[in-house]
């Protein structure tokens, strides 16, 4: 089994296709939402404490609400 090569750029893997799969920082989710949308910048609209889901939500100009899990990992939060 051949392992692929991961190039990094600014904590962004190149080759991620999942959102889960991006770093735990803003840095990157911007990065990786960027490319998703066909580079067109993403950028975060308002950052604020979710009671309903008891952490932190960004609410990005995609239109999509995006928090971190217990492992850090990226979501979005309906």
């Amino acid at each position: 089994m051949s392992q692929a090569f991961v190039k990094e750029s600014e904590g962004v893997p190149i080759a991620i296709g999942r959102l889960h799969d991006v770093l735990p920082t803003l840095t990157a989710l911007v990065q990786y939402l960027t490319r998703e949308n066909n580079s067109i910048r993403v950028y975060e609209k308002t950052n604020q404490y979710s009671e309903k889901h008891g952490r932190e939500l960004r609410l990005m100009s995609n239109g999509c609400s995006y928090a971190k899990d217990d492992a850090g990992k990226w979501y979005i939060a309906e």
